[in-house]
């Protein structure tokens, strides 16, 4: 079985190796928009900015899928 540990190393790894990932996603508008400008400042803004959008319902059901796993554990425990 997994300790808590260990289910906490890997999840600090899989949250900095997400994050250590450099996006490029923009939508085809955008980046039509955006290629226009010269020094590129404002498309790099954009990226980040899709990148953290795209984050956060992640890490919703992250929290979603910790709080059920803590729910069960409690109710399997008091059934013996």
């Amino acid at each position: 079985m997994f300790t808590k540990k260990t289910i906490t190393y890997y999840l600090f790894s899989i949250f900095f190796f997400l994050f250590s990932l450099e996006g490029f996603a923009q939508c085809a508008m955008c980046r039509a928009s955006l290629e226009t400008e010269e020094t590129g400042l404002k498309a790099e803004a954009v990226n980040d900015g899709i990148v953290y959008l795209m984050a956060f319902p992640y890490l919703l059901l992250l929290i979603g899928g910790v709080v059920i796993y803590r729910i069960m554990k409690s109710k399997k425990k008091s059934k013996l």
